[in-house]
């Protein structure tokens, strides 16, 4: 067991300070929005006038539909901006974006405000999705591209996973308030997170190549 620990220690600090936030980003910001996954739909039919199963399957599509349709345009505008503090603050101005909808689910009461929020929720991502891979993408260190990836990945399902799991929990206890200001507190969390970085990334007009293997 010991030998496990220790490799994975050691596999864990050979990823750089950039790659490392960027995947506590995840974590934490993913971790928050599976709290919702299990309870929106039993919120809607039972705190929405007029909420029914169609009401959830429109509120899901206006988050999907929207936030597919802006993020091309929003990344290619990142992409012909040479320097990163633009992701930078997309990445960070999204994610606060999309941390303070979940707290106007506690006032909707209409299946207007819900798709108002999620539409929010969509720009807000649609910001941050693209501004975070450019970063991640930039900063993998050579020869630790796939390991990148697969701890993402690998804190996206711990954090959706567990949270699915509480989340529910929560509710069934709680309510559903408590639930949506803990997902509004995480996501502002996790835009904190990200100013350990900002002095990490390269300036307008410059692009730092990828880090050598540590």
């Amino acid at each position: 067991m010991t030998i496990v620990r220790d490799k994975g220690k050691f596999m864990f600090k050979s990823v750089n300070k950039v790659i490392k936030t960027l995947v506590f980003y995840d974590l934490i910001l993913l971790f928050g929005w599976g709290l919702v996954v299990p309870i929106v739909a039993i919120f809607i039919v039972e705190n929405i006038k007029g909420g029914n199963a169609q009401v959830a399957g429109v509120a899901i599509g206006v988050y999907w539909l929207l936030k597919s349709a802006l993020q091309v345009p929003i990344a290619n505008y990142l992409d012909k901006n040479h320097g990163e503090r633009d992701d930078y603050y997309f990445l960070v101005g999204g994610t606060i974006l999309a941390s303070l909808t979940p707290v106007g689910f506690i006032f909707a009461s209409l299946p207007w405000h819900i798709y108002l929020l999620q539409a929010l929720h969509a720009l807000g991502m649609a910001a941050a999705v693209p501004a975070w891979a450019g970063i991640f993408t930039r900063h993998i260190n050579r020869g630790k591209e796939a390991q990148s990836w697969a701890l993402d990945s690998s804190a996206v399902g711990i954090g959706m996973g567990a949270s699915g799991i509480v989340g529910g929990a929560i509710a069934e206890v709680f309510g559903f308030t408590p639930v949506f200001i803990l997902v509004g507190i995480l996501g502002i969390i996790s835009a904190l997170l990200l100013f350990l970085i900002k002095e990490d990334l390269s300036p307008k007009g410059k692009v730092f190549p990828m880090p050598k293997p540590q």
